[in-house]
């Protein structure tokens, strides 16, 4: 039988964040559990011209820089800091499992394992068994169930004879089509449409099916260094201030809509739907260059002529290519207490950044003695899904923002911690510094009346 105090299951991104923390500040022992050939979980699965959606400052391990430093000086990311790939992502977590987590001595390393539940998994390729210990908790650090195209199973009919491929498969197109359908309007589908324009795909051969349009967060309003501050602390001043004087729930996406922080594809169309995507104004531009978008619902079945959807039809050919982009990123968004006994359920607990969360939720455990302590400092902030789930998300998250705020020791370790960007850039700020000091000043100003009226609002859905 083996033995540790931490059994985590997944190595990725949730689960490596989460490990570092511990590896960091403590001197406890960890086995890490996957299923995948090596570290990185989705990663391992991701289509070849996947980037992250947010700068590469945010993303990875506490403890080791993902980022290169540098802006794009090309592209349509041009000014703004690099996006690391996911060839770049998966080395980088090889990196951390080789020559951080397994030379310290702290970290057993179990791939290519199916996890059966009661601290037992099992070796894919051999069959045996393996029971463990545990001291202390297990990390379910797969609770999310993380979606990609290349694994995902459409639900909807394909007829016989129908080019359909996964993203993945994009890249290994012979020969042109009569034209390319893409179905899915969430980062998967966007991420689609800007690779083919990219390659110069004229946008009249692109039908794009969107069953619900989307708010989309401008990725200027993310960077992570001082040179932006007007920018990310102003999109922060800028949100509250929305959220502060919104009379109604369509009142406010139209002021957040007008102060910048949220953007859409068509000005003339609603969205009813809010995952989080971040997008450019280049790649705005961009996808605005498609003019057929199919508005008709969920497609329910690819014949070998029409594509039939919830509200009516379209036309199709057998050489046309059709690319699955409707896996849904995040497979489980129901949510429940991150501490229990004996069992750690990392979910988000800061908005768009789980790795992020994952971390702050491991230095939680590290530093509080009891479990209702530390889901009071972790509530989980709610995934989005509907528009309106960003009221919901908001108002989760800056209570927790208020919660850690009262607690010296946690604000602290956020001031020092690499993933929370933010917090570093607000206290490297000099008192001399009048001009964005004032823009703090109006952030506490308005803070306060944002939470009570989002509550109101939240009150109403």
């Amino acid at each position: 039988m083996l033995e540790t105090d931490y059994l985590i299951v997944g190595s990725g991104a949730v689960g490596m964040a989460f490990a570092d923390i511990i590896l960091e500040e403590s001197n406890h022992s960890m086995i890490i559990v996957d299923r995948y050939q090596k570290p990185g979980g989705h990663w391992n699965l991701a289509y070849p011209f996947v980037t992250l959606h947010q700068p590469s400052a945010f993303y990875g391990v506490s403890s080791v820089e993902l980022s290169r430093g540098l802006k794009d000086e090309v592209g349509l990311n041009k000014g703004m800091h690099d996006l690391a790939s996911g060839a770049e992502v998966s080395a980088y977590y090889d990196h951390v499992m080789r020559h951080r987590f397994l030379p310290s001595g702290q970290v057993q390393y179990f791939p290519l394992c199916n996890y059966k539940g009661d601290n037992k998994f099992e070796s894919i390729l051999t069959n045996k068994n393996f029971e463990v210990k545990v001291n202390k908790k297990v990390i379910d650090a797969t609770h999310l169930k993380t979606s990609v195209p290349s694994s995902h199973t459409p639900n909807f009919e394909i007829a016989q004879g129908v080019q359909f491929m996964p993203l993945n498969d994009l890249v290994k197109i012979s020969k042109p089509p009569a034209g390319f359908v893409i179905i899915g309007g969430g980062k998967t589908g966007i991420d689609a449409c800007l690779w083919l324009l990219e390659q110069g795909v004229n946008p009249d051969h692109i039908t794009w099916i969107l069953s619900r349009d989307a708010w989309l967060l401008d990725r200027l309003n993310t960077q992570p260094t001082l040179e932006f501050f007007h920018n990310t602390m102003g999109a922060q001043v800028a949100q509250f201030e929305a959220a502060a004087a919104a009379t109604s729930i369509s009142d406010l996406f139209i002021r957040l809509e007008e102060k910048g922080v949220l953007l859409r594809l068509d000005k003339n169309v609603t969205p009813s739907m809010f995952h989080g995507a971040t997008v450019s104004k280049l790649e705005l531009e961009e996808l605005r260059k498609i003019k057929n978008i199919i508005r008709k619902g969920r497609v329910s079945k690819i014949g070998l002529a029409e594509i039939h959807l919830d509200k009516g039809s379209i036309e199709t050919s057998i050489d046309h290519i059709h690319i699955d982009c409707s896996a849904t990123a995040i497979a489980n968004i129901s949510m429940k207490d991150i501490f229990e006994e004996g069992m750690i359920t990392p979910q988000t607990v800061r908005s768009y950044q789980p790795v992020f969360s994952a971390a702050l939720i491991a230095h939680v455990e590290l530093a509080y003695d009891t479990d209702n302590k530390k889901n009071e400092l972790c509530q989980v902030v709610p995934l989005p899904n509907h528009d309106t789930d960003w009221i919901r998300m908001m108002v989760t998250f800056m209570t927790n923002q208020y919660n850690w705020g009262q607690d010296k020791e946690l604000r602290h370790w956020l001031r020092n911690n690499r993933l929370d960007g933010f917090g570093k850039m607000v206290s490297s700020i000099s008192k001399d510094d009048t001009d964005k000091q004032a823009v703090l000043k109006k952030m506490k100003e308005v803070v306060f009346p944002a939470v009570m009226n989002l509550q109101k609002l939240q009150a109403e859905i």
